[in-house]
């Protein structure tokens, strides 16, 4: 049986310095993928868009700058638990978003009661999760 976790959040989508507005999000975990957190992003006009990346990523990210690819993630403030900021890049197109870390540290609470953090190579069979993980991915990617 598959078991999973979700939530949603609002997020701040900065289009710019001067404009942002506020967008629904919503968290997925799953222990099928259990490195794995979804983000689905429901921007208005457009079709959802889902980013899938490390749920180490996400918890690292809270507590300092995190992730040099795709996906970068950083608090906004040195005090520590206010806001971070979620930037997705595809090529020279980026998106960023910002977000209060209160409802992310809950959603990694229940995703780690799960699945505990560190556990996840012992949970289920990890080649199959992860090539059904790749096989989305790329279907994914395909599809849009």
């Amino acid at each position: 049986m598959r078991e999973s976790v979700q939530a949603e959040v609002l997020m701040n989508f900065l289009v710019s310095e001067e404009l942002s507005f506020r967008i629904p999000v919503e968290l997925r975990y799953e222990t099928g993928d259990p490195f794995a957190v979804r983000m689905t992003f429901h921007l208005p006009g457009d079709a959802p868009v889902t980013w899938a990346f490390g749920r180490e990523l996400l918890l690292d990210g809270i507590n300092g700058p995190s992730g040099d690819g795709d996906v970068r993630i950083a608090p906004t403030g040195a005090e520590g638990l206010s806001d971070i900021v979620i930037q997705l890049q595809v090529g020279c197109d980026r998106a960023r978003f910002r977000v209060g870390v209160a409802p992310l540290v809950a959603f990694l609470d229940r995703t780690d009661k799960l699945v505990p953090l560190g556990q996840e190579r012992t949970f289920g069979d990890f080649e199959v999760s992860l090539e059904d993980a790749l096989g989305r991915i790329f279907a994914e990617e395909n599809a849009g």
